[in-house]
């Protein structure tokens, strides 16, 4: 059964009606939602990214998969997790499969993603519950997610819901920050992130964060997207992290905004949240930022080394799985 012990609305896990606000500044004095207004040289930038990151990669052939053969099969107390590319993942914790942010997309727009999938929806065994972290676009994708649902619940932010109530899921459930839900012996929380929501100009309204899966004996961490910010010691705080997936690429943004982490900030945070080990994810699959694609990788590899966690430290290819 799934279900909002935090609602004390009624009829919890409801999509609720938005709410109708728009914020265009550059931060949000009463939360962590970063503004949708660019800084001071945009266009430049904007120019920068067309010309060095977007165009070679239209002109640059698609990188073929790796092929890492059959998914495992976690026990009990272990945790399986499989990047799907960009922010997806599909992960096994107590018996139970989940997909984060799942995109199968080739293209967003003009984005090219630069290789292709290693593993794909139908690769996939039966998908007991879906989580959705946020509504852009390059974490909610609405073919990917018709692809995965077969009357299975998700849970989303608030707002989020009537935008995936057309795909094919069971219950839509719609969290605030530090709400929860519960499906069989698992606990999901939406945590706090800095970032934003809208998934157009106009529906600001719309909530965002990162997710904490605990079962009995293991805690996922999924970050979804943020910059830094002092929130992940509160998280920390309310949850023993065995694995943390966090966010290394797209900090260059040609907005100018502070919307991502750099790695050296994925490190600052993984460290605040006290966790165990962790998988970075957000890089190498769709050129979003004004960084070269294989920079975030590689500068997150150095950072760990210099801070001698290396081998807490594990960078998966597209496809790859890991076991902890």
């Amino acid at each position: 059964m799934l279900f909002d012990p935090a609602s004390s609305a009624g009829g919890a896990g409801l999509i609720s009606p938005p709410k109708k606000r728009m914020f265009l500044g550059r931060a949000d004095t009463q939360g962590n939602r970063i503004g949708l207004l660019p800084t001071e040289g945009w266009r430049k930038r904007n120019m920068q990214f067309l010309n060095e990151v977007l165009i070679p990669t239209l002109l640059a052939p698609r990188k073929p998969s790796h092929d890492f053969g059959t998914l495992p099969v976690a026990t009990s107390d272990e945790i399986a997790v499989t990047w799907l590319g960009h922010a997806g993942f599909f992960a096994q914790i107590d018996g139970v499969n989940i997909v984060i942010d799942p995109n199968w997309a080739l293209w967003h727009g003009p984005v090219k993603r630069v290789r292709h999938p290693g593993v794909w929806a139908g690769n996939l065994p039966h998908i007991d519950l879906v989580l959705v972290s946020h509504a852009h676009y390059d974490h909610l994708h609405l073919p990917s997610l018709r692809r995965l649902a077969a009357a299975q619940p998700i849970i989303v932010p608030e707002g989020v819901g009537s935008l995936v109530k057309n795909c094919g899921f069971g219950r839509i459930v719609e969290l605030k920050t530090w709400q929860s839900a519960t499906f069989r012996d698992l606990r999901i929380t939406l945590t706090p992130a800095r970032h934003w929501g809208a998934r157009m100009i106009h529906d600001t309204h719309r909530g965002f964060g990162g997710f904490l899966v605990k079962s009995r004996d293991r805690c996922l961490f999924h970050c979804g997207d943020s910059a830094m910010f002092d929130g992940f010691q509160e998280i920390g705080k309310r949850a023993s992290i065995d694995l943390a997936l966090m966010p290394i690429g797209a900090y260059d943004a040609p907005s100018g905004r502070p919307v991502h982490m750099n790695p050296e900030e994925a490190l600052d945070a993984y460290e605040m949240l006290g966790a165990h080990s962790l998988v970075p994810m957000h890089h190498d699959t769709f050129p979003l930022g004004g960084e070269p694609i294989e920079e975030p990788a590689e500068r997150l590899a150095k950072a760990a080394i210099d801070r001698h966690i290396e081998h807490r430290v594990r960078l998966l290819h597209e496809g790859e799985s890991a076991i902890y």
